[in-house]
């Protein structure tokens, strides 16, 4: 096996990836709206991976990691820690495996995304909301299990499977000028950067994040990796902080990253619910949030938007 810790990988990795995937996902559709192209003056594509296997595009690294075990490896099962899509994703695929699987979530992890993990078999160890805390309860778990860490981002395996969605993407349109997709850790965005750089070096990548947890944002501009502990934001998705192997996708070829005030997303994303009639949670609303705030940059061109969740706690909708 690969050193994890030291390997880059390649688009023939992302190649593997789809093939080793395929029986276990779905190939999400691309749909679009002729009111928000009138709105923004663009040409909008969007990829639901809100219509994805466990609701969301995590399915696709976390299926990549599972199944690539070899069965030895694979015998104590597998961990992580996550806020909610990559722990019942990897829930998901340990499941159709046939392994355990232990994740570590926030207490305050939506209720819907705790239930789904369990539904697909995790086992839950809670924490604090905190980066600190999640990784120092991960480190005893994965201690007392002895599972394989598939970390929700800064795993080659894992990027490798997100690229799959790129991929599909490019094959349903007919060219693209951009490709807008939300960051947090950077796992999706990293995944867009490695197909798109091989497969169509041409289209722009634009990261998209919440204002108040703008560290990916911040960092693109400084030039190194700044990392918030603890952010408060509504999208809860996209509260990790890049690490050194998404770092590396999104220095190199990110174009830019926009941001959305907490207002702008909720806005965002009852818009979708209204005129496309799609359930999206709203990490997964920050891409067209930061399209309508800034559509003069959007404006005449073809534009993919990647719809990464719809893990929603109907309980819960912010515009209530």
């Amino acid at each position: 096996m690969k050193d994890l810790d030291m390997y880059i990988p390649t688009y023939d990795d992302v190649i593997a990836a789809h093939d080793r995937i395929r029986p276990y996902i779905h190939r999400t559709p691309v749909l679009t709206s002729s009111y928000l192209d009138d709105l923004i003056g663009a040409q909008l594509f969007f990829k639901c991976e809100n219509f994805q296997k466990a609701g969301a595009f995590k399915v696709r690294g976390a299926s990549n990691a599972v199944f690539g075990l070899s069965d030895a490896e694979a015998a104590k099962g597998v961990c992580t820690h996550s806020s909610g899509n990559h722990a019942l994703s990897l829930s998901y695929a340990a499941g159709r495996r046939g392994i355990p699987c232990h994740v570590v979530m926030p207490r305050t992890a939506p209720d819907a995304k705790k239930a789904a993990v369990r539904g697909y078999g995790g086992i839950i160890t809670e924490c604090e909301p905190s980066t600190t805390s999640r990784e120092e309860v991960f480190a005893q778990v994965q201690a007392r299990t002895g599972g394989d860490f598939v970390h929700p981002y800064n795993d080659p395996r894992v990027v490798a499977g997100q690229g799959t969605c790129s991929r599909e993407f490019m094959e349903q349109t007919d060219g693209l000028d951009m490709m807008v997709a939300p960051i947090g850790g950077g796992g999706m965005i990293s995944g867009t950067c490695l197909t798109l750089s091989h497969i169509a070096p041409e289209v722009q990548i634009i990261a998209s994040e919440p204002e108040q947890a703008d560290d990916a944002y911040r960092s693109f501009k400084a030039g190194h990796i700044i990392a918030d502990d603890a952010p408060v934001t509504i999208a809860d998705g996209l509260k990790v902080p890049l690490k050194d192997l998404t770092w590396h996708f999104v220095s190199n070829h990110v174009t830019d990253i926009f941001t959305a005030s907490e207002q702008e997303i909720i806005a965002a994303m009852k818009l979708t619910w209204e005129r496309m009639k799609i359930v999206m949670e709203p990490s997964c609303a920050v891409p067209l949030a930061t399209i309508i705030k800034n559509r003069e940059f959007f404006k005449g061109k073809r534009v993919g938007v990647i719809i990464t969740g719809g893990n929603v706690d109907l309980d819960k909708l912010p515009w209530i």
